[in-house]
């Protein structure tokens, strides 16, 4: 049993990214899809499926690189912990490094992006930031 099964997903999204590797796989919950359907739209990852084994089921994120095989993230920071959680207004979600990187949220709307919550105008707990 995790303390922080989020913290977990993204140290082995960093770890795989490292070690070059094409694909993940993570324990999967509704959280950590959300995060993964973020990171597919921001462009992070190339796409992301959920493999249903009768139990808790598997998250299998495919990574994905420049065109040189470069990383597209330098850090994959988790921001909100089971300690400390970190909520936020709509007002005071911080831009990361001025629009390059993204701020990842848990609203009442489900796990959306920075740019869409404050479209939105809603804010909630800062799950991670990424960049």
């Amino acid at each position: 049993m995790w303390s922080d099964p989020i913290a977990d997903m993204l140290t082995r999204i960093r770890n795989a990214a490292r070690a070059r590797r094409q694909k993940v796989t993570i324990p999967a919950s509704k959280v950590k899809v959300g995060i993964a359907d973020v990171l597919k739209r921001e462009g992070y990852i190339n796409d992301f499926d959920v493999v249903e084994d009768g139990l808790q089921g598997t998250l299998r994120i495919a990574l994905k690189y420049g065109p040189r095989g470069e990383d597209l993230f330098h850090t994959i920071q988790r921001e909100s912990r089971p300690g400390r959680r970190s909520y936020i207004g709509h007002d005071e979600i911080p831009r990361i490094l001025d629009g390059l990187g993204i701020a990842i949220l848990s609203t009442s709307e489900g796990v959306l992006s920075d740019r869409t919550c404050r479209e939105r105008r809603i804010g909630g707990e800062l799950l991670c930031t990424v960049y």
